[in-house]
């Protein structure tokens, strides 16, 4: 009971700031993408030199955008889950199901983020074709595109992860306290 009271809003507080600093992350990523193809536009038809690194930026940040949205969406629980059978059930059984629902989310997302670290040191030494700054004549690593799957991974796993802890504190004081009156009324009966 000491922990949802004292630390559970403490918690809380900090992930939603988690999560509203990575929705606007991607916020800027959205104003990255649309400059870019702004770009993309005026390059192709009013100075007639396409710029060939937009493509590859496109994809790079539309996945960031994804991915990250995703986790955030874990976090203000707009996923699709399966919450029909939940409501179709007891409302101890519903709970029991939306835990074992935010477990597999949590197995997911440790899997993400698990093989998406594989796949960036895998392509870490490559580099991304068309994407590089001439001028310090640096190439950005093709490992990079795997970053938000790893952020994403990382993400679903605290928020979820997070829930199933209180989801699991709620329903086992519940039980307790169910109990504990149980055992109080038996008491008084003799």
């Amino acid at each position: 009971m000491a922990f949802s009271s004292s630390v559970q809003p403490k918690i809380k507080s900090i992930l939603d700031g988690v999560a509203f600093l990575v929705t606007a992350l991607s916020g800027v990523f959205l104003v990255l993408l649309v400059a870019s193809f702004g770009w993309l536009v005026f390059g192709r038809y009013v100075l007639n030199d396409t710029p060939t690194w937009v493509e590859q930026m496109a994809m790079l940040l539309v996945t960031s955008i994804t991915f990250l949205a995703a986790a955030v969406g874990i976090h203000e629980r707009t996923h699709l889950s399966v919450d029909m059978l939940s409501m179709l059930v007891p409302e101890r059984v519903g709970q029991i199901f939306n835990i074992l629902i935010d477990v597999c989310i949590v197995v997911f997302g440790y899997a993400m983020a698990l093989y998406g670290k594989e796949l960036v040191d895998f392509a870490w030494f490559r580099s991304i074709p068309l994407l590089s700054i001439p001028i310090l004549e640096w190439r950005i690593p093709d490992g990079i595109r795997y970053f938000p799957v790893v952020a994403s991974g990382v993400l679903m796993c605290l928020f979820a992860g997070y829930r199933v802890i209180i989801s699991a504190l709620s329903l086992y004081s519940k039980q307790s306290v169910s109990a504990a009156s149980h055992s109080s009324d038996v008491a008084g009966d003799k």
